[in-house]
Parts: structure tokens; sequence; C-alpha cells
């Protein structure tokens, strides 16, 4: 009878194992079910991302978006073009079909803000880095390496009449000064001629350009020129353009990582650059919302990368998180 009772307790005791192993396979396979959808829906993403804009801004996005098809979601095509901010706001704010963010080297303008509301698109701006306004001269000009903040204006502004090198200062060369720059399709010139001339006549003889490798290599083979752009472009082309120092009352100041930051040593000339996004795209294509959560999270690695001063980590964390939020 004994036996018989330790039996039928060894026979329970082994039923309940083999329940309990099952439960726990059970709930190891809902488990692995659940990580294993976790993980699809953060990895596998297909379709485009097209962004226009600012040449300022496009070796900062170009970068980006390499990275992001490379480490990220491979079978996502992101196209970055450059048309200028103006020109891409334009491809932009459209009804129908417009480019899913606009790169910008300033903010945008009320008149495109009304445009974007009119049209039923909401728009998030996304501030990506610092930019320094860099003005650079050809290598073999050997009597500037530094000029005031007065003389820079005075040589882009028509009403100062700088029209020789020695009208600037007596001990530079009697030639003939060549202005160069973006044209008005670029934030960066616009920045200019409204932060920095405040908004009075550039010279007549300034010859702007749409491209910046344009500009380099104009630079690069005259003696007489200056010109402006954003400093990525200046860094990234030493070995055609010098890059000239600027003394804001305290001393020259050479543009650097250091020195571009808004209440920084180069501060009258820092702006900071953007990108925008269209708040309906990234709603209604998860990857454009994917593209634009990796772009704050990775910015500031990225512009350290591509001549631009990394903003703050806690200013990107809460893009970041204000965009987790659209999901």
């Amino acid at each position: 009878m004994k036996r018989l009772k330790f039996l039928s307790l060894a026979m329970i005791t082994i039923t309940m194992l083999v329940l309990a192993a099952c439960g726990n396979e059970s709930n190891t396979n809902e488990n692995d079910t659940e990580t294993g959808s976790e993980n699809a829906s953060a990895e596998e993403l297909e379709g485009s991302v097209v962004i226009d804009g600012s040449g300022t801004v496009f070796p900062f996005m170009s970068k980006m978006a390499e990275n992001y098809m490379l480490n990220e979601q491979e079978n996502v095509s992101v196209e970055v073009s450059r048309a200028g901010t103006s020109a891409g706001f334009k491809k932009f704010l459209v009804e129908e079909g417009g480019t899913d963010f606009n790169d910008a080297s300033r903010q945008i303008k009320d008149e495109e803000a009304t445009t974007a509301k009119d049209l039923g698109i909401e728009v998030k701006e996304l501030k990506v880095a610092l930019d320094g306004l860099t003005f650079v001269v050809n290598p073999e000009n050997d009597w500037v390496d530094e000029l005031t903040q007065q003389e820079v204006i005075d040589i882009f502004l028509a009403s100062a009449g700088k029209k020789n090198w020695s009208d600037v200062r007596s001990d530079f060369p009697n030639e003939p000064i060549k202005t160069y720059g973006p044209n008005e399709n670029h934030g960066t010139y616009e920045f200019f001629w409204e932060n920095i001339l405040e908004e009075q006549d550039l010279v007549a003889e300034a010859n702007l350009q749409q491209e910046y490798s344009t500009l380099v290599d104009l630079v690069s083979k005259d003696k007489n020129a200056i010109a402006f752009f954003g400093y990525g472009y200046a860094v990234n082309n030493t070995d055609k353009v010098k890059i000239v120092k600027i003394d804001f009352g305290n001393g020259a100041v050479e543009p650097n990582l250091d020195t571009i930051s808004e209440d920084g040593e180069y501060g009258p000339f820092t702006r900071p650059v953007f990108t925008y996004l269209n708040v309906n795209m990234a709603k209604e294509k998860p990857q454009v919302l994917d593209y634009a959560i990796y772009t704050m999270k990775n910015a500031a690695d990225v512009a350290s990368e591509t001549g631009f001063a990394p903003l703050p980590e806690d200013e990107l964390q809460k893009a970041v998180e204000e965009l987790e939020a659209l999901k």
C-alpha cells in the first residue's frame, strides 16, 4: 500500500514538472514571437526619402543619407539634392508630391509658412547644427590674413565704394577687388544680405553663383578674389582657398568648430542650419519619420565630420523625443 502511494506521488510530481516545462516553453515561444515582431518592425523599411534645399547643408545631409542607407535601412533610398534654400522650399511646399524634407541655411520665412498652412502641410523645424559664414581669398593673396568685421562689410557693400584693395587699407595693393558669393537661391546669400549687410545693396560687380564648387574654383584662379560661403566648404578646400580671420573687436578670430557658436568668439557670423520635415509625409511614410529620428540622433557626429559645429546634446535629444511622439 505504501509502495502504491509512493508511486502515485512520484507520478504526480513528474506530471507537474512536465506541465511546468511545457508552460515555460510556451512562455518562451510567446516572448520570442513578441521580440521577433518588435525586431521586424524596427528593421525592415523600404521606399524613398526625398530631400532638397540648401547647398550649405548638403554635405551634412548627404553624409547622413549615406550612413543611414549603409548602416540602418538598406532598402530605403534617400535622395539628396541642393537647389538652394529658397528654391528648395518651392519644391517642398507643394500640395501633392513635394519633397519630404527641405534643408535650409536660414529659418522658414513668414510667407513660406503661410503657404504651408494654406496647403494643409504641417511643417516641423529641425535645427541640426551651427555654421560659420566664412570669407576666403586666393592662396596667393599675401596681403590679407585677417580683416575687421567692418572691412568685410565695406568690401561687399555698394555704398561703401571700396573698388580696390587699397581702398580697404592703404598698404594693400592698388588692385581691383573681385567679390564672389552664392546667388539668391541660397539661404547663405539671404543671411549675409539680411543680417550682415542689413538689407543694403551688394556691390553691383559681385559674381554670384549657384554652385559652391564653382565659387571655390573661381577664387582659386583669381588672386584678387574674396568670397563668402559656409565654413564646411572652406575648410574642405584649403588647398584651393585661404580662410580669412575676422576681428570683431577683440582680436582676429579664425572660424573653426570651437569658435563657431551663437555666443562664442565667432558668434556675429554664426548661424544655425536646419532641415524642415513635412509631418504629413512622416505620418504616411514610416521611412520618412525613421530617417528624421535617425538624423537627430546622429546630428552631432555627422556635423563634426562635415564642417559644422554640433548642437548641445540636450537640444538634439528634445528633438528626438518630439519626433518619437509622432509615431
